[in-house]
């Protein structure tokens, strides 16, 4: 009987920490970034488990609306998209801003992007946002995350 009780409250633990593993991370701090004349609502992905997590499960995200992954210091960073439903644009940047390069990224694959010089920023947009606005590589972003970072 006891063996019975530990099974079913070991499935129990599993299968609530399954389920909370695949719900979308709507509820982390956001920071105000800027490009050109536009205005980016962000959530901020700084820890490794918030960054691991990122932008899976989301089903939408609205237009004006993006992720910024924060890294402790500059490396070449790669991202997939295991998991995220979203087709996604990246943008890694630099720390004074500027976008080192932009890559499109088909959603639940596992192909690697990456970034083509060491950043500590990634910025995940929905897929077309950057094209729309003809932005491209050596656009500088603006926020307090790139103040003072010259």
């Amino acid at each position: 009987m006891l063996r019975r009780i530990l099974s079913l409250l070991v499935f129990s633990v599993l299968t609530t920490a399954f389920a909370h593993a695949q719900e979308p991370q709507m509820n982390l701090q956001r920071t105000k970034l800027s490009v050109g004349m536009y205005q980016i609502d962000a959530q901020v992905a700084q820890t490794p488990e918030q960054r691991e997590i990122g932008l899976m499960f989301r089903k939408e995200m609205p237009q004006f609306e993006g992720m910024i992954f924060v890294f402790e210091q500059p490396a070449t960073q790669c991202f997939w998209m295991r998991n995220t439903i979203l087709p996604l644009t990246a943008a890694f940047v630099a720390d004074d801003g500027r976008i080192v390069n932009l890559a499109d990224m088909q959603p639940m694959t596992e192909n690697s992007h990456c970034s083509e010089e060491p950043v500590r920023f990634v910025l995940e947009m929905n897929q077309g946002w950057f094209a729309h606005k003809n932005i491209k590589k050596g656009a500088k972003l603006g926020g307090v995350l790139f103040a003072n970072r010259h």
